[in-house]
């Protein structure tokens, strides 16, 4: 098993696990952006979210959700931030789910395109 998701997800790294499952395992981020940042890592090892099974990607969003809940009880943010990156952006090329408290001067940001031309590509193949 040479996947460090798999090898988190499986336990056979130590990692502070927060919730696990016969799916998911879920653990804090040894990286936070903020303190809370959870991953959600499926056992099975899976790349990208379209390579998921229905079972897997059903169990993440339902702990997501769960967690969400726990991190706003917990740490009483202004929001929750729940994101995954796929491709070239998966650190970890294991399929992983952010879950992560989120406060107005985090530093955290989203940068908007100067050009929508893409979105209305994608409406047109839709």
């Amino acid at each position: 098993m040479k996947c460090i998701g798999c090898q988190l997800a499986n336990k056979v790294i130590d990692a502070n696990i927060i919730y696990e499952n016969g799916l998911v395992t879920s653990i804090l981020d040894i990286a936070p952006l903020n303190e809370g940042h959870i991953l959600i890592l499926p056992k099975k090892h899976y790349h990208d979210v379209d390579d998921l099974d229905e079972s897997t990607a059903n169990e993440i969003m339902k702990t997501s959700a769960m967690l969400a809940r726990v991190l706003k009880k917990q740490f009483q943010p202004d929001g929750v931030t729940i994101i995954q990156n796929g491709g070239k952006f998966n650190d970890l090329t294991h399929y992983h789910m952010h879950v992560f408290p989120r406060y107005v001067s985090d530093g955290f940001a989203w940068v908007e395109p100067l050009d929508s031309t893409n979105a209305k590509v994608i409406n047109q193949q839709l």
